[in-house]
């Protein structure tokens, strides 16, 4: 894997040319040591890299969304288990999407028509519509339309939600139709090693997602989007083995999460995913859980999500449970977009009647598909799949798919996050001693530099789409 962070160096650009203002002094001051002409394959596996790392990593994942949806708790420094922020607090995911991914995304688009290769092209497309994805998730109304041309608007509007989905529907197919796997080769793509046919199939993942995101608002839209992606033929990510996802390698290129349990220990897994688990007889406990360190009556305990500290810390280091040593492993991937999603997605778009396939079918496949991504097969999932609790209801297609799908994406936070919004379930309660009056956060603030660099911009997107606060409901967060 090329690791040369060539998102740095653009960044360190781009930082230089706001803090100018000029387009003559950002011409002036360039690096001396860094490459003014940058290759599109170094820029791939950076820009790739550095979206993952703030994707899987501690101030998105680990101290915000894995809590938000109560895969994780805190036993010590309890904060943000109990929606306790400040306005720095969500600044990474709006930096490092917009600063690193996004510029270095759009540089490879340059290059790739400079170099009359549309791969590249398509591939871009593909990642920075991913990123616009996670911002807009998280924030709501986000830069889109000017932020794809940073020199020109230093300080850019921000774009209604809907507005960017749309945007990002429309990418996604201009993307489709670039990718080419007769046309001229790539290099530096670490997440299917070149392979444009698998980058085909992750672009109508995400259409399908995303279709999936405005379907209780636009299903007219939604339905478009899904004739679009039937008609172009290419499919979406039909196997384990097609998994969208970036692999970690040794220190000091290890999984973020594993690089954090090197040297901390505030992380426990949270108790309404292992009672879940224990209730469903679920046998994918012992991974997505560590026993605990000191021999236990139930060998896997959870706590609490959003105890005070001292309540957290009586429970026990060592009589509960870390999370599984699968997810904490240096080699451990960031799951961009599994199977198993695409088939309970595929799932809800027949439940919905926007397909003509068999909703409960496809519900089956995708606990199956989860259960193969760790390795179990056989008896096990037939005999899961035969509870009660498990079985498929058509009558209530968002409590079966929702719960489901809940448990399948345990540490894609962020997505879990998104979709446990959409579907309202499972229906999570509160954290114990949390700060929000009774409620849990829906969405994440805006960093508190856009108050002071993107004042106006901000301020407009406040009032659209309401306060700035973590209870504010997103235009696709219907119920």
């Amino acid at each position: 894997m090329k690791l040369k962070y060539t998102s740095i160096i653009l960044s360190g650009a781009l930082l230089l040319s706001l803090a100018s203002c000029k387009k003559e002094l950002s011409d002036i001051n360039q690096n001396p040591n860094a490459t003014q002409n940058p290759q599109p394959d170094y820029l791939l596996t950076g820009a790739t890299k550095s979206t993952a790392d703030t994707y899987w990593g501690i101030a998105n994942n680990m101290d915000a969304s894995l809590l938000f949806v109560q895969y994780w708790a805190k036993i010590q420094y309890t904060d943000p288990d109990r929606y306790i922020y400040t306005n720095g607090s969500f600044q990474e995911l709006w930096t490092t999407g917009y600063s690193k991914s996004i510029v270095n995304l759009n540089k490879i688009i340059s290059l790739a028509d400079a170099q009359a290769n549309p791969n590249y092209k398509g591939v871009a497309l593909v990642l920075r519509s991913w990123v616009f994805t996670l911002l807009t998730d998280q924030y709501g109304d986000v830069p889109y339309k000017q932020a794809t041309n940073i020199q020109q608007f230093l300080t850019p509007a921000y774009d209604a939600q809907k507005d960017v989905y749309f945007a990002l529907l429309d990418d996604l197919k201009a993307a489709q139709a670039s990718l080419d796997p007769s046309g001229k080769a790539i290099l530096g793509d670490v997440v299917y090693g070149n392979n444009i046919t698998s980058w085909k199939k992750f672009a109508n993942s995400l259409r399908l997602r995303i279709a999936l995101r405005i379907a209780d608002r636009e299903p007219e839209k939604a339905k478009q989007v899904l004739a679009d992606v039937q008609a172009e033929g290419s499919g979406y990510i039909s196997s384990n083995s097609e998994i969208a996802q970036f692999g970690y390698l040794d220190s000091p290129n290890q999984n973020p999460i594993s690089n954090l349990f090197d040297t901390r220990d505030d992380y426990r897994i949270s108790r309404t995913i292992v009672d879940q688990l224990f209730a469903l007889n679920d046998p994918r406990l012992p991974i997505y859980a560590s026993p605990t360190k000191d021999a236990t009556p139930k060998t896997y305990v959870g706590i609490p999500n959003g105890l005070l500290v001292g309540d957290a810390a009586n429970l026990g280091f060592t009589k509960t449970s870390k999370p599984g040593t699968y997810f904490t492993a240096p080699h451990a991937p960031a799951v961009i977009i599994s199977y198993a999603e695409v088939l309970f997605d595929r799932a809800e778009i027949a439940a919905r009647g926007f397909s003509a396939e068999n909703a409960e079918d496809l519900y089956n496949q995708a606990i199956k598909a989860s259960f193969l991504q760790y390795g179990i097969s056989g008896t096990p999932v037939d005999t899961y799949l035969a509870q009660q609790t498990v079985k498929y209801d058509a009558s209530n297609y968002k409590k079966s798919i929702g719960n489901q799908k809940w448990i399948a994406l345990f540490g894609q936070g962020l997505e879990a996050f998104a979709e446990w919004r959409r579907l309202d379930y499972p229906q999570l309660k509160p954290a114990v001693a949390g700060a929000l009056n009774g409620k849990m956060p829906v969405r994440f603030i805006y960093p508190g530099t856009e108050q002071s660099l993107n004042g106006t911009s901000y301020k407009a997107a406040v009032a659209h789409q309401g306060a700035d606060v973590l209870t504010t409901k997103l235009w696709f967060d219907v119920n």
